[in-house]
């Protein structure tokens, strides 16, 4: 009897499906409308393939301040975050595996962006280029470097173009004056958009040029418009699994599989419709009309990669805290 009982229960086994699973993304700032999209999408290929049904949670904040919840012990299962040296910051505490960029195309960033200007209908300021948001009397609206990814990129896109244009030693100095006219440094880009379109402050806001597109879709039609400068950065914003979480929560197999999703054509035309760049190539000539050709340069080839950038002007004491520092004598 029990060996009887044994093979039915063998059977059920075999034929139920596995039980439900739920994973935590946890983000940053503007991805809160490209996940929601995103994982539906994911769930129904994942339960058609496995049986299983999948959830997934998301977080989202100031990419620096992800970061840090996750290594105070947010159970994040994947990381989709702002910038590389983020999820260097949780590799480091051995929570990622230290060649968790090697594990996904393009260095696992499955999009990228760059960062634009904001402006008020008819741009009343006049601001063109990056050397219009030095004037005096320019409001600038972004947010603050230590804490958010966008504001980090805002910040070498700024360097960088003052160092192509007036020459190396003398981009400290436009940088400092640029965060002299900032009104308002929120924590992230959603709370700097926030500041700039709800509240009405500042001139201009500095900020992804998904945020932006966004802002212009959802304003009533000319009240805002999208300045491109005439230099800006590559931003490419990386995935990756927590390998000590999905070991903990036995979801490996589906973290992976919901990162190796972002590259499919199904999530690459949502990725284009939220107004991030796709990296498959027929959804990028498909969008192609909606995203300018622009001169980008690179973290690695103008600044020698994310962690020497980190160490030389984000840590306390670095060259941002030295510019704050003198902006507030």
């Amino acid at each position: 009897m029990r060996s009887i009982l044994a093979a039915m229960l063998a059977i059920v086994a075999a034929v139920s499906p596995a039980a439900a699973v739920t994973l935590l993304n946890v983000s940053y700032d503007p991805t809160r409308e490209l996940y929601q999209q995103i994982d539906p999408l994911f769930a129904r290929a994942w339960k058609a393939k496995t049986g299983q049904d999948v959830s997934i949670k998301q977080s989202h904040g100031g990419s620096g301040a992800q970061a840090r919840s996750v290594i105070d012990g947010s159970p994040a299962d994947v990381v989709t975050l702002a910038l590389a040296n983020d999820i260097d910051q949780i590799a480091d505490k051995g929570l990622i595996a230290p060649d968790w960029q090697k594990r996904l195309p393009l260095n696992a960033t499955p999009y990228y962006s760059t960062i634009v200007f904001l402006v008020r209908a008819g741009n009343p300021r006049q601001i063109r280029d990056w050397n219009d948001l030095v004037k005096p009397g320019v409001g600038v609206i972004t947010p603050n470097p230590k804490t958010g990814g966008a504001p980090r990129w805002t910040y070498l896109a700024a360097w960088g173009y003052a160092s192509k244009t007036y020459g190396q030693d003398k981009a400290r100095e436009f940088v400092r004056r640029l965060y002299k006219n900032v009104l308002v440094l929120d924590s992230g880009a959603r709370g700097s958009a926030t500041t700039f379109i709800q509240r009405g402050q500042g001139d201009v806001l500095l900020t992804w040029e998904n945020e932006a597109l966004l802002a212009v879709k959802q304003a009533p039609r000319g009240a805002y418009q999208i300045v491109y400068p005439s230099l800006s950065i590559l931003a490419e914003p990386p995935v990756a699994v927590v390998d000590r979480n999905v070991a903990a929560h036995g979801t490996r197999a589906v973290a992976e599989a919901y990162l190796r999703f972002l590259y499919t054509p199904a999530a690459q035309d949502v990725v284009a419709r939220n107004f991030y760049r796709p990296r498959n190539a027929a959804v990028a000539r498909k969008y192609a009309g909606q995203f300018p050709n622009l001169k980008l340069f690179t973290v690695d080839k103008n600044f020698g990669g994310w962690r020497r950038v980190q160490k030389a002007h984000f840590t306390d004491g670095g060259v941002y805290d030295q510019i704050v520092a003198q902006n507030n004598r």
